[in-house]
């Protein structure tokens, strides 16, 4: 029997920025596309020439890059 980690859905770059939104995270696909060609961007693996990508890799970039909770923009980052 498979693991559920190995059943894991992989999404779209379409569906990985729709995730990310419904999130509160507004991330369009050509940013995601931008970050996969610079760098910076969340993990993905590709199969053939298409980028796919495992929310708990969204998450975790989210997350990376976003500041811990803060009462006042005069608190540091």
């Amino acid at each position: 029997m498979a693991e559920s980690s190995e059943l894991e859905r992989r999404l779209t770059r379409r569906e990985a920025a729709e995730f990310l939104t419904e999130r509160g995270f507004r991330v369009a696909p050509a940013t995601l596309a931008k970050y996969a060609t610079i760098g910076g961007g969340p993990l993905y693996q590709s199969f053939g020439r298409r980028p796919l990508y495992r929310p708990a890799d969204l998450l975790a970039w989210v997350e990376a890059k976003s500041t811990a909770p803060r009462r006042s923009t005069s608190e540091p980052a």
